[in-house]
């Protein structure tokens, strides 16, 4: 990727000339000053990608347009802006896997990791604190919990832009297993700044998925066959209004799904540096975090009233099992005594073995004392969820085996059936769900398709 600060002795007087688009002397309309905005964005968009030697922004330029979509009060200012960053980013990507030349046959195979590291980024990171150009400081950048569109697009970007500098480097260490690689990240880093409250930013992100994310406002039948009545501006307005809910809507699910991506992320960092540990390959210059695991653990067994909505929302097959089972193995199974150094660890967990657990009445009861069996029977729906979809995904076929445990997909069916069977037992009021007699129906189709 080229350095985009030759952009400007490359083309001569193309930035001056965009960047004097912005220039807002003499203007006093606030339409002309969006136009302005609009037309700077459009004057972008045609340098990097449309003339006839595209190159990418200047770092100017750059300021510029994240500018806009911090501080813009106009919808379309602000989805041009996110757009174009969208864009400029999977054109000109700042961490990327170079493929080397295999002919020479001392060629160990292993792809290269480019950094361009004169590349522009919304991140300014040191050794002990973080923030973004045009100033500003991650604690106010990465507030989600506040209605403004702008707001949730710019977490958008912000993941996206940790998402493309982190999927690289998880490629290549797969081959190569180097911490280093996740040290430099710009993921690790921010979470190790002393400006960002992590544990903070992570309950913000838990409560917005279990209060906002599973319950979008929408449009009703009704409303849409009453608007047919409306004439003239009053239909106009309506129509204004139905666009910018269904968009507004459409915005918040996208947020949502970044604070997943956002949060897998930060999981499959912990999982590596855990290793990375156990291989002493880490230092005290990494210094240490508690693992965004724990955090997910503890808030959902202090508000289990976020557990149903929480996991509903939260789709990833791999972590949403992960979240399950050692929620069983530290909160419902654990022994009365654990020491540090007891071989038993909640990472070794299986689905079946949790299961196991639901085939006595004794045990059945020691769950109950520590968590409610509604809240038990849901964990377990989840977690069959959550089996089913790694089974049927290929890439997840080592979490699958290591995860479910050395059990037919039969047999967890037929222990799943058994398990809400021998809690009905127990407890007869025991409510069941929609979506637990969902999971039920799903085991017992394919206990009947086996026999």
């Amino acid at each position: 990727m080229e350095n985009p600060n030759k952009r400007k002795n490359k083309d001569g007087g193309f930035e001056a000339n965009v960047m004097a688009i912005l220039d807002s002397t003499g203007v006093r309309e606030d339409r002309d000053l969006h136009d302005d905005r609009l037309s700077f964005l459009e004057a972008v968009r045609a340098g990097a990608f449309l003339s006839g030697t595209p190159s990418p922004p200047s770092w100017k330029m750059f300021d510029a347009i994240f500018q806009i979509l911090r501080e813009s009060n106009s919808l379309e200012l602000t989805m041009a802006s996110y757009q174009l960053l969208i864009d400029l980013d999977k054109h000109y990507p700042r961490v990327y896997l170079k493929s080397l030349d295999r002919s020479n046959s001392s060629s160990i195979g292993v792809d290269e990791l480019v950094v361009v590291k004169e590349a522009w980024s919304p991140f300014i990171l040191d050794s002990d604190s973080i923030h973004f150009e045009g100033g500003g400081t991650c604690k106010n950048s990465f507030h989600v919990d506040s209605l403004p569109i702008e707001n949730l697009l710019l977490f958008q970007y912000l993941v996206s832009i940790l998402e493309a500098d982190f999927l690289p480097r998880h490629a290549l260490y797969k081959e190569s297993l180097d911490w280093a690689l996740f040290r430099e990240s710009l993921l690790n880093m921010l979470l190790g700044s002393r400006r960002l409250s992590f544990k903070t930013l992570v309950k913000e992100c838990i409560t917005i998925i279990s209060k906002r994310c599973h319950q979008h406002t929408g449009i009703s039948f009704r409303e849409l066959k009453d608007a047919t009545n409306l004439t003239g501006s009053a239909k106009m307005a309506h129509d204004c209004d139905v666009a910018l809910s269904f968009s507004a809507t459409q915005i918040e699910r996208e947020t949502c799904s970044s604070m997943q991506s956002f949060m897998s992320l930060i999981m499959e960092l912990d999982m590596i540096r855990k290793e990375a540990d156990l291989h002493g390959l880490t230092s005290r210059a990494d210094g240490l975090r508690i693992p965004l695991l724990e955090i997910i653990l503890d808030e959902l067994t202090y508000n289990t009233d976020y557990i149903s909505p929480f996991l509903e929302v939260f789709s990833e097959p791999r972590w949403k099992l992960e979240i399950v089972l050692q929620y069983f193995s530290k909160y419902s199974l654990k022994n009365s005594i654990r020491t540090r150094r007891a071989k038993e660890s909640p990472d070794d967990a299986t689905f079946a073995g949790i299961l196991s657990y639901f085939s006595a009445a004794v045990s059945i009861k020691n769950i109950a004392k520590k968590t409610s069996l509604e809240v038990a029977q849901l964990l377990l729906a989840h977690a069959f969820q959550a089996s089913l979809s790694l089974q049927h995904d290929q890439k997840h076929n080592a979490s699958f085996a290591e995860k479910i445990g050395s059990t037919s997909q039969y047999e967890i069916c037929n222990a799943l059936i058994s398990a809400f069977q021998n809690i009905r037992k127990i407890d007869e009021d025991s409510d069941i769900t929609p979506f637990q007699k969902e999971a039920l129906f799903t085991a017992a189709s394919i206990v009947s398709q086996k026999s």
